[in-house]
């Protein structure tokens, strides 16, 4: 897979990029901006149209915006610790829950630090608000305080009686409110069945949406509001030492919920649908259509589609969402530029991972296709960037933790797997060869170049997308013998030696193997994803 353009190192190119801002004193500051479950529906990546993202738009103008960037993992418990801990999920084992990831955070870490920490012991004020790591500010006991100078408290340990009331036991306190009445598939199921037989053991019923009313709002503002604020605030105080800043928002994150008014900015009549094709599962192999079922029990699509419009709402709430952060993000940028301190921050933001909204027939991440891998990134490196740019080179949220790193001047993190990019930052015609490698669990690999896109599930079956004439993933490739060597170049970058699964010492199987096994001794795969 030869190309006429020319790659350059990335070894000695970095040398002088950042030469104006060594001339100052004083370290430059960093606010490290997560918007949870952003995929790319937004205004400058084109995912969706309709978007309206006017202050991310803005801000993409003032440097650099990576538009084929992708998660390492698509669920944000192994997404959010790769990129911080600067390690790929498929050398640590760090695939699923973050109570798994401590049984070995010792072993994994050893000689390493994440991100924040990193920082801490260079000489920074490291400030944490809203969800950057999984959990919030930290995701293992007795860390925070190596972490962290100082974090913002858990607004979302405040919730009033009659808001948790509403989300039916959903433990994931922090992304309430419920919509009114529970959402879509409380209606699909009837609440005494939810109460009775779901409440407790599964959580599937927060995928759904719909606007607040302010009664159903928090007192103090919905908790990216607060968020938002406690950040304005740190911004606005005096800082001895330079600060590293993390603002975790959390919508777009279901359930799709916000105040009324950003639902009233969308025409629910006259929404752009998703291209989903009525044989778009048929070239799919066994193990895509497990990942595809969901978390409901009979399948995420197959419930939705039994609640009248309950599609169009989800997309609707979607979309009302990540206006509703777009604003909390223009609060914290319009912060940065009235403190003065702008020329002398390093700005990033990125989605932690993307989002399904029934591509695939599917409606979570989770999955390895295009909808769920790619995300947002953006540099602004003052003095050292090509402003205004982007670049369609394939690159990875592991990629943020040595770009930082280089742009603040700090020493190089040896142990970090991601690339620097700053030679692309400064001049977006570079391109690198390299594509970007995603794992899901075990043994489950996506490899995104810049116009392909090929997936090896662990039972060796594949799927392969052109990019160029198929963006939306609806052709796959695999079997066509025209691109066996394309295939053969984008396999050559799966690795062969897998961490197991943190705290495993033998493969034991999981939910997806359970799936597969089932429904290939059966013979009953549900007849919508056939």
């Amino acid at each position: 897979m030869k190309s006429p353009i020319k790659y350059l190192s990335f070894s000695f190119t970095v040398l002088s990029l950042f030469s104006c801002a060594e001339k100052t004193a004083q370290k430059p500051n960093v606010l490290f901006i997560s918007v949870d479950d952003l995929n790319d529906w937004v205004g400058a990546l084109g995912g969706h149209p309709q978007a309206i993202t006017p202050n991310m738009d803005r801000l993409f103008q003032k440097g650099v915006l990576f538009t084929n960037a992708h998660a390492a993992q698509p669920v944000s418990t192994a997404s959010r610790n790769s990129l911080l801990s600067g390690l790929h999920p498929c050398t640590t084992g760090w695939y699923a829950s973050t109570e798994s990831y401590r049984k070995n955070y010792d072993e994994v870490m050893q000689g390493n630090m994440m991100m924040p920490e990193y920082f801490k012991e260079n000489g920074y004020e490291t400030l944490a608000c809203g969800k950057v790591f999984h959990n919030g500010d930290c995701d293992f006991p007795g860390k925070k305080d190596q972490f962290w100078t100082e974090t913002s408290p858990k607004f979302w340990n405040q919730m009033e009686a009659h808001i948790e009331d509403a989300g039916y036991g959903y433990r994931g306190h922090m992304f309430y409110p419920f919509p009114a009445g529970g959402g879509q598939l409380v209606e699909a199921y009837g609440e005494d069945t939810i109460v009775n037989y779901y409440q407790k053991v599964n959580r599937f019923y927060s995928l759904c949406g719909g606007p607040l009313e302010d009664s159903q709002i928090p007192s103090k503002g919905m908790f990216d509001e607060q968020i938002a604020a406690w950040a304005v605030n740190k911004i606005k105080e005096k800082h001895d030492k330079p600060f590293f800043l993390a603002v975790g928002f959390l919508r777009p994150h279901v359930p799709y919920t916000a105040p009324k008014r950003y639902f009233d900015m969308y025409d629910p009549d006259s929404l752009i649908m998703p291209d989903i094709p009525a044989d778009e599962m048929k070239d799919i192999p066994m193990y895509g259509k497990t990942l595809a079922f969901g978390s409901s029990p009979r399948g995420d699509w197959y419930d939705i589609q039994q609640v009248k419009d309950a599609h169009r709402e989800l997309v609707h709430a979607y979309l009302a969402c990540i206006t509703f952060v777009d604003e909390q993000i223009g609060k914290v940028i319009k912060a940065l530029e009235e403190s003065g301190q702008m020329d002398n921050t390093i700005i990033v933001l990125y989605g932690d991972h993307g989002q399904h909204l029934g591509e695939k027939y599917h409606f979570r991440k989770q999955a390895l296709w295009e909808e769920s891998t790619r995300v947002p990134l953006f540099f602004r490196i003052p003095g050292a960037m090509d402003e205004g740019k982007s670049s369609h080179t394939p690159v990875s949220l592991l990629d943020i933790y040595p770009t930082l790193l280089k742009a603040c001047q700090l020493p190089a993190n040896e142990k970090n797997q991601g690339t620097d990019l700053s030679p692309i930052i400064r001049d977006v015609s570079i391109q690198r060869e390299k594509p970007v490698l995603i794992s899901w669990y075990y043994k489950n690999f996506a490899v995104r170049s810049e116009h392909w896109r090929y997936i090896r599930y662990r039972d060796g079956s594949e799927e392969l997308y052109d990019h160029h004439n198929d963006p939306g993933e609806h052709i796959n490739l695999a079997s066509d013998a025209r691109y066996d060597d394309i295939r053969e170049w984008h396999r050559n970058y799966i690795p062969t030696e897998v961490a197991l699964p943190s705290g495993s010492t033998v493969w034991e199987g999981d939910k997806m193997e359970q799936l597969y096994k089932l429904w290939s001794e059966t013979d009953s795969v549900p007849t919508w994803l056939r």
